[in-house]
């Protein structure tokens, strides 16, 4: 069962990695100024949703992982 988990894993940090660059990324990419760089753009047309959709799953995971951080952190000085 360890190899599995050790696969799934790896594999959900490889995803984790790729999402939370490409959130990052959307902000340098997208040219504010002009709606046509990302009006076909998933979420679009309107620049909220491009970002909700390509940015909101940095966040979530930026956000879940700076959770278990802090539970892990409190049971290991406790």
């Amino acid at each position: 069962m360890k190899p599995i988990r050790a696969f799934g894993l790896a594999i959900g940090g490889v995803l984790a990695v790729y999402l939370v660059g490409r959130g990052i990324a959307e902000f340098f990419t997208v040219t504010y100024s002009d709606p046509a760089s990302y009006r076909l753009d998933w979420g679009g047309p309107g620049l909220a949703g491009v970002f909700a959709v390509h940015t909101g799953p940095a966040v979530l995971i930026l956000a879940g992982t700076a959770l278990w951080l802090r539970r892990h952190m409190r049971t290991r000085l406790a």
